[in-house]
C-alpha cells in the first residue's frame, strides 16, 4: 500500500502513528509530498480530489483519504486490541476524543494563516483569536475530562492506547511542533500524560519535520 504523506503534517503523522502500533508500518511505502491550499500538487490530486495528504492507495489501485477513514481501515487489518472501540461508551470516548483532536489542529491551521502564512494586509485578527479561544477550551475540556474511557460498567471495551489518544498526541506535538498557544502550563494531568505518549517507539519513529510550501 502507498501512503502519501507528509511530514509536517498531524493529519497524516496520526495515520503512520496507527500504523507503527499495529504492526502495520512494513505494509505501507510511505510517499512525501508537499501540498497547500496554494500549491497545487498533481499527484496528489491524481488520489484526492480535495488534493489533501494523507491518503492510501490500496494495493488494487482503490484510495482511501482522510486520516480517520484510513485509521478506520488500518484497524481492520491487524489480530490485535483494536483501537477504535467496537461498541459501548468506549467507542464514543475515542472517537470523541479524536474529533477534538482533528479540531484542535484545524484551529492551530487557521492561527498560522492569520499570523504568518497570508500576506499581513490580509490577516484577520478577530479569526485568529477566536481561534486561540477555541485552542484554550479545548485543552482545558481534555485536561477536565481526561483522555481514555476507564468506566467500571464497560471496563471490557476499554485499551490502554486508541485511536482518539493517538489523534490527540499527534495534535498537540504539531501544535508544539509549530509553535502555537502551549496546553502543558497549568495543566499537569494533560502535560504529564502528553510527555509520557511522545516517548513511545511510534512517535519516536514519526518525527514532524519542514515548512509549509505556499
Amino acid at each position: 500500500m502507498k501512503l502519501y504523506y507528509q511530514t509536517h503534517s498531524p493529519y497524516a503523522r496520526k495515520v503512520l502513528v496507527l500504523a507503527h502500533e499495529a504492526g502495520l508500518a512494513d505494509r505501507l511505502e510511505v510517499i512525501h509530498h508537499e501540498t497547500s491550499p496554494t500549491l497545487r500538487n498533481e499527484a496528489v490530486f491524481e488520489v484526492n480530489p480535495l488534493g489533501k495528504v494523507p491518503a492510501l492507495v490500496l494495493d488494487d489501485g482503490f484510495t482511501l483519504f482522510d486520516s480517520s477513514v484510513i485509521c478506520e481501515y488500518l484497524d481492520g487489518l491487524h489480530d490485535g486490541a483494536k483501537f477504535i472501540p467496537a461498541s459501548g461508551h468506549a467507542r464514543l470516548f475515542s472517537l470523541r476524543l479524536q474529533a477534538l483532536a482533528q479540531g484542535i489542529c484545524d484551529a492551530g491551521i487557521i492561527v498560522r494563516h492569520e499570523t504568518e502564512r497570508r500576506p499581513e494586509q490580509y490577516r484577520y485578527p478577530a479569526n485568529r483569536d477566536g481561534q486561540i479561544e477555541k485552542l484554550i477550551a479545548a485543552y482545558d475540556f481534555i485536561e477536565r475530562e481526561g483522555f481514555s474511557f476507564d468506566a467500571k460498567s464497560d471496563r471490557s471495551a476499554a485499551r490502554a492506547i486508541d485511536v482518539g489518544q493517538i489523534a490527540l498526541a499527534t495534535a498537540l506535538s504539531w501544535l508544539e511542533f509549530r509553535g502555537l498557544p502551549d496546553f502543558e502550563r497549568g495543566r499537569p494531568r494533560l502535560s504529564d500524560w502528553y510527555r509520557r505518549f511522545i516517548k513511545r517507539p511510534s512517535m519516536l519513529a514519526t518525527p514532524l519535520s519542514g515548512q509549509t510550501v505556499d
